[in-house]
């Protein structure tokens, strides 16, 4: 079974362990963020951080910055995988992605199977992908991840960060129903990080992919 698990920037260095478990017996590919490390260096650099739905708002200089950080966050990633992992940036590879107007450089991935991913997979390789889309355009990771398991015909998505999973009123979901996550996002009920995560959980979902935030389960 194709795996993909999407791995926050904030726990790109200590995510490794479960990656090589679950590679153990299936077919892993990983998409990992920078967001932390990207927001330190826009400010770093007098840039204005900025999101709009989850999605960070990109001019053509925090483009440049964006790359710089996911270079080296995959760098890092790939170095606590060890030998079985390739590191790819996405728009090197052709990750297709339609631009957003209004947020500058930042694009909405396209579901794909991108060769270098499943050549990876093949030689029972790890495929290490950060999340820049064609022209290039920012891509939201949580997206990239969840497109990536649809065009991959993945059976599992798993999204690891540094919350637990969806907290309901303080408590944490053991499931999330894809349509109560549509009236929690619309209402703005969800707000901050998660929202990204649950848009694309609940995307892949009802491709009939597994997924999961955490302990919580996202179901169709």
């Amino acid at each position: 079974m194709k795996v993909v698990v999407k791995i926050g920037g904030a726990v790109a260095g200590d995510a490794a362990p479960m990656v090589l478990e679950l590679a153990a017996e299936h077919e892993v590919c990983v998409v990992h963020g920078a967001g932390p490390q990207i927001s330190e260096e826009m400010s770093r650099y007098g840039l204005r951080v900025e999101f709009v739905a989850g999605r960070r708002v990109t001019s053509p200089a925090a483009l440049v910055l964006v790359r710089r950080s996911l270079v080296r966050v995959n760098a890092r990633l790939c170095a606590a995988l060890g030998e079985r992992a390739v590191g790819l940036i996405g728009d090197e590879i052709g990750l297709p992605a339609e631009h957003v107007p209004g947020l500058g450089r930042v694009g909405d991935p396209l579901p794909s199977r991108p060769l270098a991913i499943e050549l990876a997979l093949a030689q029972g390789l790890i495929p290490v992908v950060a999340p820049l889309g064609q022209g290039p355009l920012n891509v939201n990771a949580d997206d990239a991840a969840a497109a990536l398991a649809v065009g991959l015909g993945a059976g599992r998505i798993l999204f690891l960060s540094d919350v637990p999973g969806v907290l309901l009123g303080g408590a944490l979901a053991d499931t999330l129903a894809a349509g109560d996550a549509d009236r929690m996002l619309g209402s703005g009920e969800l707000q901050g990080g998660i929202v990204p995560k649950v848009r694309a959980a609940v995307v892949a979902a009802r491709y009939g992919v597994r997924a999961e935030i955490g302990a919580t389960a996202v179901v169709a």
